[in-house]
């Protein structure tokens, strides 16, 4: 798509992440993010496949904060782990096992992120990530609703992602995000190494 394309897509992330914070800042904001992670809880609870590992993230600017909704998960049935995501130099994103008050290092762009190096949390492959959007679409193919994010444009998560679901087929790649967010094709394309969620979910529920 050349420069075009990567400029029309930085101003788009851009405005969104303006929009975000003006809506963080909005009267009907409470409402969507608590039937936001109601819908998570909801999601998190149901049988689906049995979850046992859940890769979250470490809420940045007006990220939607499920912490506390993976923490409850966590807490209900012995045997569950959270894992947070730690930034390879080479782009790529290891998990790590992670427990509430556990010490976290800021990485290079200001996130807290777990220590590779702490012996007592290992290395895990979540059975499914979360993932927050700064945008998402919806896309048909042969009759099947598909579903991408738009990111902070580091790539990482679809490094991360091709590769982790070549080792485990049954990953979980779950979008977090409001409606408002969603874009059209006029706004955004989807390109070629982009890698497709596998839900998304929102306000109005879980999308897949």
């Amino acid at each position: 798509m050349g420069d075009m394309h990567g400029n029309s897509l930085k101003t788009l992330r851009k405005d969104l992440l303006a929009q975000r914070k003006q809506f963080g800042a909005a009267e009907g904001y409470q409402r969507a993010k608590s039937a936001l992670l109601s819908n998570l809880a909801t999601f998190l609870n149901s049988t689906l496949g049995e979850l046992e590992s859940i890769g979250i993230y470490w809420p940045i600017q007006e990220e939607v904060d499920v912490r506390p909704t993976a923490l409850a998960w966590v807490n209900a049935l012995a045997g569950r782990r959270l894992c947070l995501p730690f930034a390879r130099p080479d782009k790529h994103l290891d998990f790590y096992a992670w427990q509430e008050g556990d010490t976290l290092i800021p990485s290079q762009h200001g996130v807290l992120e777990p220590d590779p190096n702490n012996p007592r949390r290992p290395q895990l492959a979540p059975d499914c990530i979360l993932i927050p959007c700064v945008g998402w679409s919806e896309s048909q193919e042969a009759g099947k609703d598909r579903f991408w994010r738009l990111g902070y444009g580091g790539g990482y998560f679809d490094r991360t992602l091709a590769q982790l679901r070549q080792a485990k087929p049954s990953l979980l790649c779950v979008g977090i995000g409001f409606q408002w967010q969603k874009l059209n094709d006029s706004q955004w394309q989807t390109q070629t190494h982009d890698e497709p969620l596998d839900a998304m979910l929102t306000e109005s529920g879980l999308l897949r």
